[in-house]
């Protein structure tokens, strides 16, 4: 595999390097005359905006949301990395600003999840969440643009990292292949770091009380290291103690961000920086509450019955270092280059209980008890420079880079030496004992490689139409051992991912678009030859229509698609594979999911934010069933401000449709247990009453809804959604 590896990254490095002085040499003589780089700094009155140091071109924008008040961004390089706006990206996307995170204290990534537009999350247990999109489950994701993974079975604290370190979080709906590599066609998260931006002291302290005795304390502090202010730092910290509406519950999170820019020319800019986060949960859920008594019928439990023991926890520490280089040219082409370390770390002692409780007796459920600790550590490397040129009196763009990411992933286990009995499951409150632990014993572990190269071209064909083009190929490998203790060692080498957009300006304010996106997935069944099946392959069909009003401060789209998945692995019946006891396989036509995305966001006027969004789609496999039932087909989100004087005042809600999973109830027969459409509905206060001191009040869930978080896709069970909360914050700028 080493060899394999090797050469790759020879083969990749040499066709990128190619590629890049090839174009180099076609446009650099038209590129190098149109002049040399401009520092600009714009300064709206209107707008309290933190001082800045920016090293730009004049052909990119600034992206950073914070300060600005906004619900929107002017650019984004998620889907392709040429630096587009929302209008001029032919990919459905969504931009959730330092803004709307501030005013709907969105303070994880689940909550970031559950409010953007077509994105859904599915509980698991106290501590893990599925996210999915369009019918696929999201397991793209990147940070500052770096791609990064991870499986949500295997949590340690990643759904709940926190958004006090983000600027703002982008979202790709659809196939994100090149810039993410391996995945589904759902949708493809990046978080962007808050930067070190501040020439002047700045910053602000912030405590806050809550429902459930939840407390917390922030402090975010930037300022200049030099007089100059061509160094500066900053840093953010948070510490958190709350309790639970689940019984016997509790959290306690600390988070620690600290980071350096440093001007190191007049065109080369670099950040450094560490990250830190640390949950400690106690009386942690492993799987939820019984569907079903022994006889059939349904449970309908408090929404504070718990199944965590008063010793079960999930612990977790996520780490991460990074450094980001990145340089202008006077041509106005630059490079970026960036390199991060993530390590994610889980100590979890847990049971599990399993079953459906007598109705009178409440006897009847059963425990497992086990002891896991993962540990995920990750290299990621992303470098990739933009040229723009000018070729028959047009101006167009370029980008072209490699990707590396190595992952290495352990999980160690424990067993219980014994098992008390969990009893009257009415009378169950957490003080079930703790057992006896065997000796620590790998469970699973696999080390994953994946190393691309990519590049997109922006083509001015003419003054209303532009056409970008893109391409990745992708070399995968993995090797590893399974939890029955099989090893597995397999690749999937040399994989084209395709992208194509197509925009037309239809004035100034509209534009027409239509695109062709592309995304695999590796999967590790054999035929009965013995050969890999090759990867699943995600195809994403998609046009639609995008508009910036009032000078970009307001963007809004609507887009169609059609998503097909193909090489699904079936079993191939009366064949093994050779050698082994396993079911051949073979691939098949597998889900397609068609539907529509529709969403405005930013300010109306001055005054006035508003983030609106609606999704709907249809997911079905080859045969036409209907899968992936757990997620809702139409989902819509609404939050909106507006300010009066010193008074903000906001609101909204997130719905969605119903949702259902079949699961097989005691008696033996195929049930549908199913979470009627729902809606949740926020309201928010804020009075500035002083120009550096604010309080402001959010309500979440304001009339009480009961509603299931997961309805029975966890091995048929449940979990229940938070009831009414409220949070009072008071904070001081300075």
């Amino acid at each position: 595999m080493h060899q394999l590896r090797t050469g790759l990254r020879r083969q990749l490095l040499t066709v990128a390097i190619a590629n890049a002085c090839a174009a180099t040499l076609f446009v650099a003589p038209a590129a190098f005359a149109q002049g040399t780089m401009t520092q600009e700094a714009e300064n709206d009155e209107t707008i309290n905006t933190l001082p800045t140091v920016q090293v730009t071109g004049e052909y990119l924008r600034d992206a950073s949301t914070e300060g600005t008040g906004s619900y929107t961004t002017d650019s984004m390089n998620t889907a392709t990395r040429l630096g587009l706006s929302i209008r001029e990206t032919p990919q459905s996307v969504s931009v959730i600003s330092r803004q709307l995170i501030d005013d709907m204290q969105l303070e994880s990534l689940t909550d970031v999840v559950n409010t953007t537009t077509g994105l859904t999350s599915t509980q698991q247990d106290s501590q893990r969440h599925v996210f999915s999109a369009r019918g696929f489950e999201i397991n793209n994701y990147q940070i500052d643009g770096v791609p990064t993974a991870w499986e949500s079975g295997y949590s340690a604290g990643e759904s709940q990292m926190d958004t006090i370190l983000y600027d703002r979080i982008e979202v790709v709906r659809g196939a994100s292949g090149l810039t993410s590599g391996a995945g589904d066609p759902s949708a493809a998260i990046n978080l962007v770091r808050k930067k070190a931006d501040s020439e002047e002291f700045t910053g602000h302290a912030a405590i806050s009380a809550g429902s459930w005795d939840r407390h917390q304390g922030t402090v975010d502090i930037s300022t200049p290291l030099n007089e100059a202010g061509t160094v500066r730092g900053r840093v953010v910290g948070s510490y958190l103690e709350e309790g639970s509406f689940v019984d016997s519950l509790e959290n306690e999170k600390s988070v620690f961000y600290g980071t350096l820019a440093a001007d190191i020319t007049d065109n080369t800019l670099m950040n450094i920086g560490i990250s830190h986060q640390r949950n400690r949960p106690t009386a942690s859920t492993w799987g939820g509450l019984p569907v079903w008594f022994s006889n059939g019928e349904r449970t309908d439990w408090s929404r504070s019955k718990t199944v965590g023991a008063d010793w079960t926890r999930w612990d977790s520490e996520v780490t991460n270092y990074f450094v980001n280089l990145e340089h202008n040219f006077d041509s106005g082409a630059s490079i970026y280059a960036a390199y991060s370390k993530n390590i994610n770390q889980a100590d979890l002692p847990l049971v599990y209980l399993s079953g459906s409780p007598d109705r009178q007796t409440g006897l009847g459920m059963g425990a497992f008890p086990a002891w896991y600790e993962f540990e995920r550590e990750q290299d990621n490397i992303d470098i990739y420079g933009n040229l723009p040129f000018e070729f028959s009196g047009r101006d167009h763009e370029m980008t072209v880079g490699l990707m590396h990411n190595n992952q290495d992933f352990t999980s160690e286990r424990r067993n219980a030496l014994n098992v008390p009995s969990v009893g009257n499951f009415y009378a169950w409150d957490g003080s079930y004992p703790e057992p006896d632990w065997g000796q620590q014993t790998t469970n699973m572990r696999k080390e994953t490689e994946q190393l691309g190269g990519y590049g997109a071209l922006r083509l001015s064909l003419a003054d209303p139409l532009t056409l970008i083009l893109g391409s990745r190929i992708t070399n995968w490998d993995i090797e590893g051992m399974k939890s029955n203790g099989d090893l597995f060692d397999f690749s999937h080498h040399q994989v084209v991912t395709p992208y194509a957009g197509l925009i037309y300006d239809i004035n100034d304010v509209y534009s027409a678009y239509v695109s062709y996106t592309d995304i695999f997935n590796p999967q590790d069944a054999q035929d009965k030859n013995g050969n890999y099946l090759d990867p699943l392959e995600g195809k994403n069909y998609e046009t639609g229509i995008k508009a910036e009003y009032f000078e970009g401060r307001l963007n809004a789209m609507l887009s169609v698609f059609r998503i097909d998945q193909d090489n699904l692995a079936q079993p191939d019946t009366g064949y093994l594979v050779p050698g082994t006891t396993n079911q051949a396989s073979y691939a098949a036509e597998g889900t397609t999911s068609v539907g529509y995305e529709f969403e405005v966001s930013g300010a109306i006027t001055d005054d006035w934010n508003l983030m609106f969004g609606w999704s709907q789609f249809q997911a079905e496999d080859a045969d036409g069933s209907a899968v992936n039932t757990a997620q809702p087909r139409r989902t819509a989100t609404l939050f909106t401000t507006y300010k009066l004087n010193e008074l903000t005042l906001g609101g909204g809600f997130n719905w969605q449709s119903s949702n259902y999973t079949m699961v097989t109830n005691p008696l033996g027969n195929s049930e549908e247990v199913k979470q009627g459409s729902y809606a949740l509905a926020q309201l928010m206060a804020r009075y500035q009453m002083t120009p550096e001191l604010s309080a402001q009040l959010n309500i979440n869930n304001l009339f009480d809804e009961k509603y299931y978080t997961n309805s029975g896709a966890w091995f048929g069970q449940l979990a229940y959604g938070a009831p009414r909360s409220a949070n009072l914050t008071l904070k001081y700028d300075f």
